[in-house]
């Protein structure tokens, strides 16, 4: 695929890994208490690229001609699993219909440009042949944003800009790095790294998604405590629209009215394809490390993440997991031996002694960045939090193990759907004051949907990000389905999750903190942003594009749609 790297058309990742049980003797008790799934039946495995039918591409001539001369013979694709891979994102409800071989409709051809200039050359060319064009980074979009419309008419051509890899440039002065918006994150941290450079962005798709992607959906990652979300680290960009380029210089602030790259931060391929972006670079830091926490409670444990927030501290990660979210990562370690299992079941019963419930106990995981000096003294000040709020020191061993792992969980997913399974997530984001009242309220919402369609289903969750005003809250669900129809299985499952995305609304959250808002989410977006917060979104995209050309129907709701 034109030496462009991508992930399986029927699950997470690279072929060849794959989540394991059989070395965690904890796990296949727990999902069997909890959801009644045996781990040890057999499963179904994903089907055979073989057995899936692709429709025809549809591709003109006259099209496809403009297109090569564009971008080169060999990089105009139709075969089919390459248009099977940029059908779907990496969604619950993608991999589900994908391995179904449902596919209403499919991009008739995958294009691979080189350069921006090729970039103004596809999507002219895709503008003058009404067709529709829908950016593809990394593939790992799970809320829809990827999708063709079912009932699109028009020649779909999907622009992946996998080839368009490279760190540009790096100003040392500013700490500012040039950066194409095709790259993968190990790949730009590989260049950046070379020159003792990092950026510092690591959401859970690092490893499969990419600059570009994580500036269209308003990324995350582990480490934005320290460094920022997407929108903090982009401080300039190009933007690809027909017959123009927006051009954002990296300027530290700016008073240029209503904020352009405000605008195409999060616009998920409407606002045009962003090629490249200046970001927020940082020296490789001296010492980095991860401390494992457990607190007596959830409420401990949250109002310790508060405290820490307002605090001088300067952690670069804050995270804590609810009860059931502790209990699942205690199930999945491998089995301790020696010194280091007898440890841990004397920790245990010395908790128990002092009164702990280790039914209610929560894990917390909080990183450190930087000189000795620094590290030593925030973890002195986080350390007195901690204690303050009943919590104790598990110290780096399981905050290592995590780290080493953290890439690792949408694996699970693929495995859960193997042996009958659906496990998906939905995160957002509230003040400190509602978010017990979102956790509550969504727990609540979830095991009354798992009710009214008759299973026993699990809900969790995790602070993972802290702010100055609130924090994020990241749900994962699952349950059996009882069936292998596509159909019921997500009929099931729509029932669960709008049940949660509605608890966010109630309670006064939003409907996403980084995984944007494609279709799934677009439902909500009025009672998120307002009726005339939608008005200004549904004018700007009809400004920008008024032929529908660029990724319609995301976004908006569909009644918005035009």
């Amino acid at each position: 695929m034109n030496g462009v790297r991508h992930q399986k058309w029927w699950g997470w990742g690279e072929e060849g890994i794959a989540f394991n049980h059989r070395d965690k003797p904890k796990l296949a008790p727990f999902v069997l208490d909890r959801v009644g799934i045996d781990l040890h039946a057999p499963g179904t495995p994903p089907p055979a690229l073989s057995d899936i039918a692709v429709p025809a591409s549809r591709l003109g001539g006259d099209l496809a001609a403009v297109l090569r001369g564009a971008v080169g013979d060999g990089h105009v694709v139709v075969e089919d699993e390459d248009r099977l891979v940029h059908t779907y994102g990496k969604g619950l409800a993608d991999l589900v219909r994908v391995r179904a071989g449902d596919l209403p409709r499919v991009p008739d051809v995958v294009v691979y440009p080189a350069d921006e200039d090729q970039v103004r050359a596809v999507v002219d060319a895709v503008v003058a042949a009404d067709a529709v064009l829908i950016p593809f980074g990394g593939g790992s979009n799970i809320s829809g944003s990827l999708t063709p419309p079912a009932a699109e008419e028009r020649t779909i051509v999907s622009l992946d800009l996998g080839r368009m890899n490279r760190v540009l440039e790096v100003d040392e002065a500013a700490g500012l790095a040039r950066v194409q918006a095709g790259v993968l994150g190990p790949d730009m941290e590989d260049q950046l790294g070379a020159r003792g450079w990092t950026m510092g962005h690591q959401p859970d798709s690092f490893r499969h998604s990419t600059l570009g992607g994580w500036i269209a959906t308003r990324s995350s990652g582990m480490q934005s405590d320290k460094y920022g979300d997407i929108a903090d680290i982009t401080r300039g960009l190009r933007a690809v629209l027909p017959g123009k380029v927006v051009v954002l210089r990296p300027l530290p602030s700016t008073s240029s009215g209503p904020s352009v790259r405000e605008m195409i931060l999060g616009s998920e391929g409407r606002l045009g394809v962003i090629t490249e972006a200046w970001v927020n670079v940082h020296r490789v830091p001296e010492n980095r490390e991860i401390i494992a926490y457990l607190f007596p409670s959830w409420a401990a444990g949250m109002a310790a993440m508060q405290e820490i927030a307002s605090s001088d501290a300067t952690p670069s990660v804050t995270r804590v997991s609810d009860a059931n979210e502790t209990q699942f990562s205690l199930s999945t370690q491998k089995k301790s031996k020696g010194i280091k299992g007898k440890v841990s079941k004397a920790l245990f019963a010395v908790l128990e002694r002092r009164g702990w419930d280790l039914g209610n106990a929560c894990l917390s995981y909080i990183g450190y960045e930087g000189g000795k000096d620094l590290v030593r003294r925030n973890r002195a000040l986080v350390g007195k939090i901690v204690k303050k709020h009943g919590g104790i020191s598990l110290g780096t061993g399981p905050g290592a193990l995590y780290d080493q792992k953290k890439f690792d969980t949408p694996y699970i997913r693929d495995f859960l759907l193997d042996v009958g399974g659906v496990a998906d997530v939905s995160e957002t984001a509230a003040p400190w004051s509602r978010l017990m009242d979102v956790h509550s309220g969504t727990v609540r919402a979830a095991q009354a949907a798992f009710d009214e369609i008759g299973v026993k289903g699990f809900i969790m969750c995790h602070l993972s990000h802290s702010y100055h005003s609130g924090a994020c809250l990241y749900f994962t669900f699952a349950f059996p389905p009882g069936t292998t129809d596509a159909d019921a299985q997500l009929e099931k499952y729509w029932t669960v999750k709008n049940a949660v995305q509605q608890s966010f609304m109630d309670n006064a959250a939003t409907i996403s903190h980084h995984h944007g808002v494609g279709t799934d989410h677009a439902p909500w977006l009025a009672d998120d942003i307002s009726e005339a917060g939608t008005d200004v979104m549904v004018a700007l995209l009809r400004g920008v594009d008024p032929g529908r050309n660029l990724n319609p129907g995301t976004i908006l709701p569909p009644s918005r749609e035009w």
